[in-house]
């Protein structure tokens, strides 16, 4: 179990960091990842709507700290914090001034590094909390997508030869 642990919280990292040196399985190296291509955006930026009416990115990110926040509510001994959960809510932020476009940033690099931090401390895992643990890493890919697609000045780098 602790080569799988060991595996996921390095897809993680991964994506909200970029690839380090060496071989990469969630985006092409020199990726700056997650973290770093939202530091590139302005609140404007991030609280634009795109045409077509969708979330703007702002909410996308919101989306993915409610997430991590209920995992490591979980991880830390929380035995169903989804129970209550209103996802809703997190789609509700549509606007963000620097202010809270910072602060929002900063959640979400602390949610991650806590929940990389629990990922790192192996335990059994029945076949749902793992289904859990690997989709949630799934669904950030998945929001990071839409993030660049919403704004495509945040792609990453195109694929090379090595």
């Amino acid at each position: 179990m602790n080569l799988l642990h060991d595996s996921i919280a390095h897809l993680l990292s991964e994506l909200v960091e970029g690839p380090p040196k060496g071989p990469a399985y969630m985006l092409n190296p020199g990726d700056p990842g997650l973290l770093r291509s939202l530091e590139s955006l302005t609140a404007a930026a991030a609280s634009q709507a795109p045409p077509n009416g969708a979330a703007p990115i702002a909410a996308h990110v919101d989306h993915v700290c409610y997430g991590i926040d209920l995992l490591n509510r979980w991880y830390a001994g929380e035995p169903d914090p989804w129970s209550d959960a209103d996802w809703t809510a997190s789609w509700r932020r549509r606007q963000v001034s620097d202010e809270e476009w910072a602060a929002l940033r900063n959640r979400l690099r602390n949610s991650v590094a806590q929940w990389r931090a629990a990922l790192q401390q192996p335990r059994d895992l029945s076949a749902t909390e793992l289904d859990t643990v690997i989709g949630a890493v799934a669904h950030l890919a998945y929001h990071f997508g839409s993030i660049r697609q919403i704004d495509r000045a945040l792609r990453g780098p195109a694929a090379s030869r090595s």
